[in-house]
């Protein structure tokens, strides 16, 4: 596999696509590009690679235009209906001569309804173009043996490219030279700690990305240090590109809401259809043809009686209700659906950094040579104690305190107050040390005046320490005397090394442990006790740093640095960790009590990721843990086989946590995730409800995502749950209460001409009045009803159950025959009343009776609707003051359209007497009452099975 040199040759062979250059040194990768480090690639090189590979930029393979989304809209089963209706009211009224008001008045419901729709999907993909906005604009290269600044765009495989800090990276490369080469990979692993990258390694083919210490990705940041690169992928051959093609790649599917929105509209539509094609056929055989245009008007105000109108409306503004609950508790929903979708979940897929731990290293524990001590605090705020392991109290000691002026001196951080918050400016394994050092009251800006740096040895990947030299008797007589007592057995010196790093390397190098305020030699009994503690701490997950002192009287020359870091003194080991946040825990258990799985995907390392789940109960010590490694070995059918007893994924890389979500998917889990990373989007995507970090999560991340948590934390997600659970109860609640009243509605329509009645009882207009008005008022209270007691202690109701579920559909079709009986003995009676001898009003004033009974009746009904088990005087009214609201004011507006006569010109009605209308409000109470006699019955038994 070799590039071409010259512009003559036709088909260049190059590298396959996801080579593993990490597998080959800095030399055989700079000769499969026939570049050099020195020279770069020429002038010819470059152009005809241009031409091969094209741009270096990401590629986006198109979305939906808004006009189709718009258009989408329209498609609607129930709209389409709608339109037919609308259109044939309009040639009705048109032969009639009158204004078509009902026809307008349907074609505005219709494009209101779109209008809602397309607000809701119109949110273009905005994933890709955030992930474009992580290349950098600018790139320093080697080409022609001359140094050039030129646009990212114009990288080509083989380029020489110059890293510094402060630098984005703007393609992936393997390491030429690195001198202390530091890059934060946050955006595209997720993990917070900065990588040392390592020029001179060869790493076996199966490392994961997060340990492939010789490549540099797109995307990420250089923290420190400098570095030659040798690019090897550009545009979508990069991580980030491979990355942008998962997201384009997977399909999005629509919620469970709108899937029971989608079979709601079909069974109501069919069932339309069914029943107005029974009333024309028996209508013609009973009256034969004269009567079709009167038939075919019953038929109208069926079909507009069937469909809720007011339904997605008050859909749409349950779910922003839901989501403004949300805000309140700290998660933002960027896409409406979400919001019920959340309440569906059965496993919470989650991210370690950040979401279940405080994305801030913070030491926990720390040894010097005599005493073990546990360090109590939370975050970078130096608040806490230092607390010997066998006493509550114990003041801090010598031993102590030089371990601390190690923490202090040997450190790059630095630790800042902003308002109320501490901020650390610097690596944060750094920061923790300073915050440490702060509990027990030594400070940067006191030391460092003190104790002013000299020299430095710098870390590097292949030292795993630093050093720092410090000037210690310059005028400051109290610091000599008391150096000058601790180091009593060494003679006394103008400087002092301080050391820190990887605990074996640091150890090597000491001959003497500073113990009970002395010096004293360095035993092979102590160093294996050393070692031992180290063990324990890494086996917890405690990223552990030695510390280690020595005086010396000059600085050391440039070539006797390396001698000078011997035979140093230990002063102790310091045990960090990106704590877990204290709430999660008990989210953790609720998350089980409601039957939700937690699960723990990082790309953390296996020992870290396995202490935070046992610490948290996501996972117990004993269970099984799979690694990105594993996860390579394994195929989808046997991952599938595993993912219902593995709750902890370590050292994962972008494709396996898409394939964990998939795997779970396929096993019937309905699936949230949780990411913060440029990796974690195709993931995001993928899940059936994506969750970003607002505060440390990537631009990328939050476009691919279904919802934001604003501060990072995994407890959110189980509050945002149970408001996702009260949501759809809410909307279940009021569906059944909207069709409850649509299916006695169109009941009573069918009745009438069949039982002999002349006209239609009910105008298309009045019915739009009552699915939008007198539904749609308490409908959008009902939406407001609180929690119920246990909606956190029983298992989430299946994504996949039918809207008509758990006796919903039962419910629906007895109350709406309920409201048809009521109404269909009012109508005859009325019928024949208004027609009494004698008896004053317009002989059509009992179709008024009929409309006013049915939207009275739907009052009483929302009262009742409230619980499925407790009475209406049991409840509350004040748990929920919308609903008598709504039920008072609904009320008064039934009665203006009867008795204001612009009103009763528009909506067709009559006045009625106050004895026709005490009537229909004594007809109408018979729903209420009746709802209510449900409640006993089912009570009684359920007390009998009790």
């Amino acid at each position: 596999m070799t590039f071409p040199t010259t512009s003559n040759q036709v088909s260049p062979v190059f590298p396959e696509i996801g080579f593993p250059w990490h597998t080959l040194s800095a030399e055989d990768s700079l000769n499969k590009f026939h570049s050099d480090q020195d020279q770069g690639l020429t002038l010819d090189q470059v152009h005809q690679r241009q031409k091969y590979f094209g741009p270096n930029e990401l590629k986006d393979t198109g979305g939906r235009s808004p006009l189709t989304i718009l258009w989408e809209q329209f498609t609607n089963i129930m709209l389409v209906m709608l339109m037919a209706v609308a259109v044939i009211s309009a040639v009705l009224d048109m032969r009639k001569g009158t204004f078509p008001k009902d026809a307008v008045a349907i074609f505005s419901i219709v494009v209101l309804n779109g209008l809602l729709g397309y607000l809701q999907e119109s949110r273009a993909e905005k994933a890709l173009a955030a992930l474009k906005r992580l290349s950098s604009p600018k790139v320093r290269v080697i080409r022609h043996g001359n140094v050039q600044e030129i646009s990212a765009k114009e990288l080509v495989p083989g380029d020489i490219m110059l890293l510094e800090a402060g630098v984005h990276i703007a393609a992936d490369g393997r390491l030429i030279e690195a001198q202390n080469l530091q890059i934060r990979e946050s955006a595209l692993t997720g993990e917070a700690e900065t990588v040392n990258k390592q020029a001179e390694i060869i790493l076996p083919e199966d490392a994961p990305l997060g340990d492939r210490l010789n490549l540099v990705f797109q995307g990420t940041e250089v923290v420190q240090g400098r570095a030659k690169v040798l690019i090897t992928h550009i545009g979508m051959d990069t991580e980030i590109g491979r990355i942008a093609s998962l997201i384009q790649g997977v399909e999005t599917e629509d919620t469970p809401l709108q899937q029971r929105m989608s079979q709601l509209g079909n069974v109501l539509v069919s069932s339309s259809l069914v029943l107005v094609v029974l009333v024309v056929f028996v209508g013609v055989l009973r009256s034969g043809w004269q009567n079709f245009e009167e038939l075919l008007e019953v038929s109208l105000s069926m079909a507009v009686a069937v469909v809720p109108e007011g339904l997605p409306a008050v859909v749409t503004v349950t779910l922003a209700i839901g989501t403004q609950r949300m805000v309140r508790r700290h998660a933002l929903i960027r896409k409406l659906p979400a919001v019920e979708t959340l309440g569906s979940v059965t496993t919470i897929c989650s991210d370690k950094t950040g979401t279940l731990t405080q994305n801030k290293m913070v030491v926990q524990q720390i040894q010097t040579g005599t005493y073990a001590y546990q360090v109590t605090g939370e975050g970078y705020a130096p608040d806490g104690e230092i607390i010997a392991q066998d006493s509550d109290e114990y003041e801090i000691n010598e031993e102590v305190k030089q371990l601390l002026t190690a923490c202090v001196l040997c450190n790059d951080a630095l630790l800042q107050k902003r308002g109320q918050h501490w901020e650390i400016l610097g690596d944060p394994t750094e920061g923790a040390l300073l915050t440490l050092a702060g509990k027990g009251g030594l400070y940067r800006e006191d030391l460092w005046l003190e104790m002013p740096r000299v020299a430095e040895i710098p870390f590097s990947s292949a030292r795993k320490r630093m050093s720092v030299i410090v000037r210690v008797f310059s005028n400051n007589k109290t610091t000599e005397e008391t150096l000058e007592a601790e180091f009593s057995s060494l003679v006394s010196s103008s400087y002092l090394m301080l050391t820190k790093g990887s605990p074996e390397i640091v150890l090597e190098r000491c001959t003497a442990v500073y113990q009970g305020n002395h010096v004293v030699p360095l035993s092979d009994d102590q160093r294996k006790h050393i070692l031992a503690h180290n063990d324990r701490w890494a086996g917890k997950g405690l990223r552990v740093l030695g510390f280690a002192a020595k005086p010396l009287a000059n600085i050391p020359e440039d070539d006797q640095e390396e001698m000078a870091e011997n035979g140093l003194i230990w002063l102790g080991l310091v045990g960090m960790l990106d704590a877990p946040r204290k709430e999660v825990k008990g989210a953790v258990l609720r998350c089980r009590e409601a039957g939700i799985r937690p699960i723990m995907i990082t790309g953390d390392h296996q020992l870290t990721a396995q202490a935070i789940a046992t610490e948290l109960g996501i996972a117990h010590a004993e269970d099984a843990i799979l690694t990105g490694r594993d996860l390579q070995h394994i195929t989808p059918r046997e991952l599938e086989q595993l993912v219902s007893n593995v709750s902890v994924y370590a050292r994962v890389a972008p494709e396996h946590k898409l394939q964990i979500v998939q795997a779970l998917q396929n096993k019937g889990e309905f699936v949230a995730m949780t990411g913060d990373g440029v990796n974690d989007a195709p993931a995001l995507k993928q899940a059936d409800i994506g969750i970003a970090m607002g505060i440390t999560g990537t631009d990328v991340s939050k476009e691919a995502s279904d919802a934001i948590l604003l501060d990072d934390n995994f407890a959110t997600i189980v509050a945002a749950t149970e408001e996702g659970r009260v949501v759809y109860d809410n909307i279940r609640r009021f569906i059944k209460y909207i069709l409850g009243s649509n299916i006695g509605e169109v009941l009573v329509i069918a009745a009438a001409p069949l039982i002999g009645l002349g006209g239609v009882p009910l105008s298309p207009l009045q019915i739009l009045w009552m699915n939008l008005v007198t539904d749609g008022l308490p409908a959008l209270a009902l939406a407001m009803e609180p929690a119920e007691p246990n909606v956190m202690q029983r298992p989430p109701y299946s994504p996949r159950e039918s809207i008509f579920s758990r006796g919903l559909g039962l419910y629906m079709l007895r109350i709406g025959v309920i409201f048809a009986i009521l109404t269909i003995l009012l109508m005859v009676w009325a019928y024949d009343y208004v027609k009494t001898p004698g008896l004053a009003g317009d002989p059509n004033r009992w179709k008024t009776m009929v409309f006013t009974t049915l939207c009275l009746a739907q009052m009483g009904h929302a009262l009742a609707v409230r619980s499925d088990s407790q009475l209406t005087i049991q409840l509350n009214p004040f748990s929920n003051p919308y609903v008598l609201g709504a039920v008072t004011f609904t009320t008064l507006l039934q009665i203006l359209l009867i008795y204001v006569a612009p009103l009763q010109s528009f909506f067709g009605t009559h006045f009625l007497s106050p004895t026709e209308l005490l009537i229909c409000f004594g007809f109408s109470a018979l729903m209420f009452v009746w709802i209510e006699l449900e409640k006993l019955v089912s009570r009684w038994f359920f007390l009998r099975q009790k």
